[in-house]
Protein backbone atom coordinates (compact mmCIF):
# COMPACT_ATOMS: atom_id res chain seq x y z
CA UNK A 1 0.00 0.00 0.00
CA UNK A 2 1.26 3.44 -0.95
CA UNK A 3 0.43 6.87 0.44
CA UNK A 4 -1.14 7.75 -2.91
CA UNK A 5 -3.61 4.86 -2.45
CA UNK A 6 -5.04 6.27 0.81
CA UNK A 7 -8.64 7.48 0.57
CA UNK A 8 -11.01 8.89 3.19
CA UNK A 9 -13.71 6.55 4.48
CA UNK A 10 -16.87 6.45 2.35
CA UNK A 11 -19.26 9.24 3.40
CA UNK A 12 -16.54 11.14 5.29
CA UNK A 13 -16.13 13.82 2.62
CA UNK A 14 -19.06 15.80 1.23
CA UNK A 15 -19.02 17.62 -2.09
CA UNK A 16 -18.90 21.41 -1.83
CA UNK A 17 -22.31 23.06 -2.24
CA UNK A 18 -21.91 25.15 -5.42
CA UNK A 19 -24.60 27.79 -4.94
CA UNK A 20 -25.71 30.05 -7.76
CA UNK A 21 -24.32 27.81 -10.50
CA UNK A 22 -27.49 27.31 -12.50
CA UNK A 23 -30.47 24.98 -12.19
CA UNK A 24 -28.38 21.86 -12.80
CA UNK A 25 -26.57 22.31 -9.49
CA UNK A 26 -29.81 22.19 -7.54
CA UNK A 27 -28.77 25.45 -5.87
CA UNK A 28 -29.42 27.93 -8.65
CA UNK A 29 -31.61 31.06 -8.91
CA UNK A 30 -31.96 32.13 -5.25
CA UNK A 31 -28.85 30.17 -4.13
CA UNK A 32 -30.55 28.42 -1.20
CA UNK A 33 -31.54 31.76 0.34
CA UNK A 34 -35.29 31.65 -0.32
CA UNK A 35 -37.44 34.50 -1.62
CA UNK A 36 -37.50 38.02 -0.19
CA UNK A 37 -36.63 39.14 3.33
CA UNK A 38 -33.45 40.07 5.12
CA UNK A 39 -32.03 36.55 4.83
CA UNK A 40 -31.57 36.85 1.06
CA UNK A 41 -28.89 39.52 1.39
CA UNK A 42 -25.19 39.07 2.06
CA UNK A 43 -25.25 41.38 5.08
CA UNK A 44 -24.40 39.90 8.46
CA UNK A 45 -26.93 38.01 10.54
CA UNK A 46 -29.11 39.76 13.08
CA UNK A 47 -27.79 40.75 16.48
CA UNK A 48 -28.24 37.98 19.08
CA UNK A 49 -30.69 40.24 20.96
CA UNK A 50 -32.97 40.78 17.94
CA UNK A 51 -36.42 39.24 18.40
CA UNK A 52 -38.07 39.82 15.04
CA UNK A 53 -39.06 43.40 15.72
CA UNK A 54 -40.94 42.89 18.99
CA UNK A 55 -39.68 44.71 22.08
CA UNK A 56 -36.59 42.69 23.11
CA UNK A 57 -36.42 41.01 26.48
CA UNK A 58 -33.55 43.15 27.78
CA UNK A 59 -35.71 46.25 27.21
CA UNK A 60 -38.92 44.72 28.62
CA UNK A 61 -37.59 43.89 32.07
CA UNK A 62 -37.44 46.65 34.69
CA UNK A 63 -34.12 48.11 35.68
CA UNK A 64 -33.19 49.61 39.03
CA UNK A 65 -30.23 51.37 40.52
CA UNK A 66 -26.81 52.16 39.18
CA UNK A 67 -23.82 49.92 38.55
CA UNK A 68 -20.62 51.80 39.29
CA UNK A 69 -17.94 50.35 37.00
CA UNK A 70 -15.06 51.83 39.03
CA UNK A 71 -16.22 50.57 42.43
CA UNK A 72 -13.59 48.69 44.41
CA UNK A 73 -15.03 45.80 46.45
CA UNK A 74 -12.92 45.14 49.54
CA UNK A 75 -12.52 41.97 51.54
CA UNK A 76 -13.45 43.12 55.06
CA UNK A 77 -11.40 41.94 58.06
CA UNK A 78 -12.16 43.12 61.60
CA UNK A 79 -9.66 43.79 64.40
CA UNK A 80 -11.25 40.97 66.40
CA UNK A 81 -10.07 38.59 63.64
CA UNK A 82 -6.54 40.04 63.72
CA UNK A 83 -6.36 39.65 67.52
CA UNK A 84 -6.66 35.87 67.12
CA UNK A 85 -3.55 35.69 64.89
CA UNK A 86 -0.19 35.09 66.60
CA UNK A 87 2.09 36.77 64.02
CA UNK A 88 3.61 40.20 64.68
CA UNK A 89 3.55 41.12 60.97
CA UNK A 90 0.12 40.68 59.39
CA UNK A 91 0.03 40.79 55.58
CA UNK A 92 -2.63 40.15 52.96
CA UNK A 93 -0.98 36.80 52.13
CA UNK A 94 -1.28 35.75 55.77
CA UNK A 95 -4.97 36.73 55.82
CA UNK A 96 -5.55 34.66 52.67
CA UNK A 97 -3.70 31.70 54.22
CA UNK A 98 -5.85 31.98 57.36
CA UNK A 99 -8.98 32.14 55.15
CA UNK A 100 -9.95 35.60 56.44
CA UNK A 101 -9.81 37.06 52.91
CA UNK A 102 -9.99 35.83 49.33
CA UNK A 103 -6.99 35.95 47.00
CA UNK A 104 -6.86 38.70 44.41
CA UNK A 105 -9.16 41.18 46.15
CA UNK A 106 -8.12 44.28 48.09
CA UNK A 107 -8.40 44.02 51.89
CA UNK A 108 -9.82 46.65 54.24
CA UNK A 109 -9.30 46.47 58.01
CA UNK A 110 -12.27 47.63 60.10
CA UNK A 111 -12.21 48.62 63.76
CA UNK A 112 -14.74 46.12 65.14
CA UNK A 113 -13.09 44.54 68.19
CA UNK A 114 -9.91 45.25 70.16
CA UNK A 115 -6.23 44.46 69.69
CA UNK A 116 -3.95 44.42 72.74
CA UNK A 117 -0.48 43.90 71.27
CA UNK A 118 1.82 45.75 68.89
CA UNK A 119 1.47 44.40 65.35
CA UNK A 120 2.40 45.69 61.91
CA UNK A 121 -0.59 45.40 59.61
CA UNK A 122 -0.29 45.69 55.81
CA UNK A 123 -3.54 46.11 53.89
CA UNK A 124 -5.05 48.12 51.04
CA UNK A 125 -7.27 50.29 53.28
CA UNK A 126 -8.06 50.95 56.96
CA UNK A 127 -11.00 52.54 58.69
CA UNK A 128 -10.12 55.45 61.00
CA UNK A 129 -11.09 53.52 64.12
CA UNK A 130 -8.98 50.51 63.10
CA UNK A 131 -5.98 52.74 62.41
CA UNK A 132 -6.35 54.46 65.82
CA UNK A 133 -6.73 51.19 67.76
CA UNK A 134 -3.69 49.57 66.08
CA UNK A 135 -1.50 52.64 66.71
CA UNK A 136 -2.81 52.99 70.29
CA UNK A 137 -1.70 49.39 70.97
CA UNK A 138 1.81 50.34 69.75
CA UNK A 139 1.48 48.82 66.28
CA UNK A 140 2.06 50.17 62.79
CA UNK A 141 -0.23 50.55 59.78
CA UNK A 142 1.10 50.07 56.22
CA UNK A 143 -1.16 50.96 53.29
CA UNK A 144 -0.34 49.02 50.12
CA UNK A 145 -1.49 49.92 46.60
CA UNK A 146 -2.45 53.48 47.57
CA UNK A 147 -2.99 54.65 43.96
CA UNK A 148 -5.66 51.97 43.45
CA UNK A 149 -7.70 52.86 46.52
CA UNK A 150 -7.45 56.63 45.98
CA UNK A 151 -9.48 56.31 42.79
CA UNK A 152 -12.25 54.63 44.73
CA UNK A 153 -12.41 57.51 47.18
CA UNK A 154 -11.21 55.53 50.18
Amino acid sequence: MKVSDLRPAPGAVKKKKRVGCGPGSGHGKTSCRGHKGAGQHSASEFDARFEGGQMPFYRRIPKRGFNNPTRVEFEVVNLSDLARLTDDKITVDLLVAEKLARRGRPVKILGNGEINRAVTVSAHAFSQSARQKIEKAGGRVEVIGKEKTDKAGV
